[in-house]
């Protein structure tokens, strides 16, 4: 089957393919390495440049992990966002962190379907909760795509965030 390649949101091939409003949001697993650099270069616009949560780099020692599942959300073949998640040592206990939608992708519908597909992913590969530190400016979002708030809001990566978690599995319809 063919798979149309991702396009890097940050190439001029980009800029023309974004303009149009009918394409098609879809999300996938990175493939390659090319795709795997797209995914973190979208993170790091966000999460380095963009709000300034790390100084250099996001990435840690989960993405290294065989286990974690790197996701591009695209509109049409501009990936436009990104998103990972991977299980803890808990059985059945998954983590989606690193959301990041670039801010010309966040008016064209795009988060919902990349956290959709997380939870969609970890349910698919027998995780029974999913859990997450949330913004607090997105908490009311998430509670609208079926995550619950657990517990009062805490420090996570120097900055205050909400734990919420989702379950998983068929019967759940984020």
């Amino acid at each position: 089957m063919y798979r149309p390649v991702a396009i890097s949101p940050f190439s001029n091939v980009a800029d023309g393919a974004t303009r149009a409003v009918d394409l098609p949001v879809t999300c996938r697993v990175v493939e390659d390495r090319d795709e795997l650099a797209i995914h973190f270069a979208i993170r790091e616009a966000v999460f380095v440049t963009e709000q300034g949560f790390f100084e250099e780099t996001d990435r840690d020692a989960h993405d290294d992990d065989p286990a974690a599942v790197h996701v591009l959300g695209l509109f049409g073949h501009v990936a436009g966002g990104a998103v990972r998640l991977y299980p803890l040592d808990e059985e059945g206990l998954w983590k989606g962190d690193r959301l990041a939608v670039l801010p010309e992708f966040r008016q064209r519908g795009l988060g919902t379907p990349l956290v959709r597909f997380a939870v969609k992913t970890a349910g698919d590969r027998d995780g029974r909760l999913m859990i997450a530190h949330i913004q607090p400016q997105n908490v009311e979002y998430f509670l609208r795509l079926g995550w619950h708030a657990v517990g009062e809001p805490e420090e996570f990566v120097g900055r205050i965030h909400q734990r919420m978690e989702i379950g998983l599995g068929p019967d759940t319809c984020p």
